[in-house]
C-alpha cells in the first residue's frame, strides 16, 4: 500500500509525509534511548498491533531514520536504532515534550505510563535546575537511563553510567509532578512539598 502524502510544497508538510503517521514519533522516542529489539518496542508501546509497528519500522527504515542491526551468533536476533538522520529529531521530540508537559493534566485508570516517558522533558528540568553534566535517574523500580546536558543539548540513553555527577532517585508521581512543574528537583527528592 503506497503512502499518503500531504503534497504540499512545505518543509512541514515534508517532514509530516515521513515521521506524522500515527505511531511513528512514538517509535523515534523509543530508540532515543538507544537500540531496541522489536519485542522492546512492542512491550513499551502498548496499544500497538505488530502489524502497525512491523509497517512503521518498515517504513522509517526507508527513509533512513531507523536502521535494523543483526545481534549475536543467532541469525534472528536483532534491534533496531536511530540513524544520524533519526537523531535529529530529537530537538524536535524535547520541544514537543516541553509543549506537552503541562498538558499531561491528572493521570486516568486506562493510561499507560513508562518511567523513560518523562525523559525528554525531566531532561529539561535537569538542564534548567542542576545544569550541565551527567544524571542517573532512576523512577520507581523502572529500568534507569542517564540525561546528559552540555552544549547546548540534553540528551538521554538507556541504563545508568558509573561517572554520573548527581544521582537522582524519584518515586514516578514526583517526577511528573516535576515534568508538570508543579516540584522542583530538589523538593522531589528531599520529599518536601516546595512548589515552583
Amino acid at each position: 500500500m503506497p503512502r499518503r502524502s500531504y503534497q504540499h510544497y512545505c518543509a512541514i508538510g515534508r517532514a509530516l509525509d515521513v515521521v506524522g503517521d500515527r505511531w511513528s514519533l512514538l517509535i523515534v522516542r523509543e530508540l532515543c534511548g538507544g537500540a531496541r529489539r522489536y519485542s522492546d518496542l512492542f512491550a513499551d508501546l502498548p496499544g500497538i498491533s505488530t502489524d502497525v509497528l512491523a509497517t512503521r519500522l518498515r517504513e522509517l527504515e526507508g527513509d533512513g531514520l531507523v536502521v535494523r542491526r543483526k545481534i549475536g551468533p543467532r541469525a534472528g536476533a536483532s534491534v533496531y536504532e536511530l540513524t544520524h538522520e533519526g537523531r535529529s529529531l530529537r530537538p524536535v521530540l524535547a520541544s514537543l515534550g516541553d509543549w506537552g508537559a503541562h498538558r499531561l493534566g491528572e493521570r486516568g485508570d486506562q493510561d499507560a505510563v513508562r518511567a523513560h516517558w518523562l525523559a525528554f522533558p525531566l531532561g529539561g528540568r535537569i538542564a534548567e535546575q542542576i545544569g550541565a553534566g551527567t544524571v542517573n535517574v532512576r523512577i520507581g523500580a523502572e529500568q534507569p537511563f542517564h540525561v546528559v546536558v552540555g552544549d547546548g543539548a540534553v540528551e538521554h540513553r538507556d541504563g545508568e553510567i558509573d561517572t554520573a555527577d548527581v544521582d537522582l532517585e524519584l518515586d514516578l508521581d514526583a517526577a511528573i509532578a516535576v515534568v508538570r512543574g508543579e516540584r522542583s528537583i530538589d523538593s522531589a527528592r528531599s520529599g518536601g512539598t516546595e512548589r515552583l
